[in-house]
């Protein structure tokens, strides 16, 4: 498969062991740019996100003029773009300059297209309480942002807390250094009763505030969507009604906060968080974390060292735009990061790797096989790390055209054990081959276990500011 809608699909230089047919999009992208340029008359393409606190986010290209013979793949090149800036940006509104015919495609999109309605209910309504709008227009808004910098706040006595899909884990902090920890075990996803998440998360806060002789600060981390402390998308309460989740756990964490007196407190995505963390610990700004875990989580520390409000929703993130490539079973779109960088990715390539597995062996179990055969040295797992540690080398390539970077932090369950290595390795190799430039300026990290167990909590705890 060598085109999708018009746009050349480009065949890597390093094929993934197991599966020949990926198409890297930062191979596609570069392609289409080139040969727009070398056109005598490339249109210009200014794009725009609006969040709901006015914050704008800029972003041009170029496109081949309608009359032009290769003018088909202007859509799908714009398209899958948008989907990566939403899912990286967030924004309920795009703004588009320079092509009607695409503006009117995406409104469409948008409005009618399955994987576009999918994002115009999550991204748009859910997160940004209304739904996706395409307005196109040469009067674009200017780029700003009205949101504080997150972390880094060391001072007082701070407790922070990080929830889980399996425990919830609380720090009382001073001064920047821990002083008591506790690991919880509990069970979120299917509790039915929000009840059970407020009290496990107010016994949590209690717990270090024993420790500590005054609380300053409440900062926490943990799974889904977060806008100004608001509960947007979580799994952790997946379990609960929508009618129970708009009365009870959109507004739960600022109950949590008059509860401790209006104290300052902050509640971020745990990607974001755990970006933010190995920022710390490595000293080092311009970081990009992935977590290839059950799903594909996500956070980014900008060259000033700070977390925004970004979404960096990873997973949903476009990275192989083969028509053909695996879907997500959520978005039912295709080539997003969840299928590549997760479980899901391990329990996808196990059969093209000839490794057979109970029929409804979860996917957990699924990997503790692949991880065994590991460290059995077996081959067929080796081609699955292999498989994905190419996957990464693309999809960083990719990030880096719209991330600044030069740490990547790579962590999960998946990347544990001696595979873990295996994807670094893959990665490396590709951006030697491909992307000498970026491989000469982007450095991976693994975080310690002290980073793991400390680095969090500590992470968390700084992100409010003290009034």
């Amino acid at each position: 498969m060598n085109n999708n809608n018009g746009l050349a699909l480009i065949t890597p230089r390093i094929t993934p062991v197991l599966d020949p047919f990926f198409r890297p999009a930062v191979l596609a992208n570069r392609v289409f740019r080139d040969q727009v340029r070398t056109t005598s008359n490339p249109v210009p393409v200014r794009l725009a996100l609006e969040q709901a606190d006015g914050s704008v986010f800029h972003f041009q290209t170029e496109i081949f003029a309608e009359e032009h013979p290769e003018a088909a793949g202007n859509f799908i090149y714009i398209e899958r773009m948008v989907k990566f800036l939403l899912w990286s940006r967030g924004g309920f509104r795009i703004y588009i300059d320079g092509s009607k015919a695409v503006g009117e495609a995406l409104q469409k999109y948008y409005r009618e297209v399955p994987n576009g309605k999918f994002d115009s209910e999550i991204i748009g309504s859910k997160i940004y309480d209304r739904p996706i709008e395409v307005v196109i227009t040469k009067d674009i808004p200017a780029a700003r942002t009205n949101t504080t910098p997150l972390g880094r706040h060391l001072d007082g006595c701070r407790i922070g807390f990080d929830l889980g899909g399996s425990d919830r884990k609380v720090a009382a902090i001073v001064n920047g250094q821990a002083v008591y920890s506790e690991e919880v075990v509990w069970d979120p996803y299917f509790q039915k009763d929000p009840q059970y998440h407020y009290q496990g998360i107010m016994d949590s806060l209690k717990s270090a505030a024993k420790h500590l002789p005054r609380v300053d600060a409440i900062g926490g981390s943990a799974a889904g969507v977060y806008v100004n402390n608001r509960v947007k998308v979580a799994s952790l309460f997946r379990g609960i009604a929508a009618d129970v989740f708009d009365k009870e756990v959109k507004d739960m964490f600022l109950r949590i906060q008059k509860e401790w007196n209006g104290i300052p407190l902050e509640v971020v995505n745990d990607g974001e968080v755990t970006a933010l963390a190995g920022s710390i610990s490595l000293k080092q700004n311009g970081v990009l974390g992935i977590s290839l875990g059950t799903s594909t989580a996500g956070g980014y520390v900008t060259m000033e060292g700070n977390i925004t409000s970004w979404l960096n929703e990873l997973a949903f993130m476009p990275i192989d735009y083969n028509p053909a490539a695996p879907t997500d079973e959520w978005s039912g779109d295709y080539g997003c990061g969840v299928q590549y960088f997760s479980q899901q990715a391990v329990g996808r390539l196990m059969a093209v790797a000839g490794i057979e597995a109970e029929q409804g062996l979860p996917l957990p179990e699924k990997l503790k096989v692949v991880q065994s055969l590991m460290y059995k040295e077996d081959y067929r797992a080796s081609k699955i790390y292999q498989t994905i540690g190419t996957y990464l080398g693309y999809a960083i390539a990719h990030y880096a055209d719209f991330y600044d970077l030069k740490n990547v932090l790579i962590l999960g369950r998946v990347t544990s054990g001696p595979g873990g290595e295996l994807i670094i390795s893959g990665a490396k190799e590709v951006l030697n081959l491909e992307f000498p430039e970026l491989a000469a300026r982007i450095a991976f990290h693994i975080p310690n276990e002290k980073d793991k167990r400390h680095g969090q909590a500590v992470a968390a705890a700084s992100l409010p500011k003290i009034k």
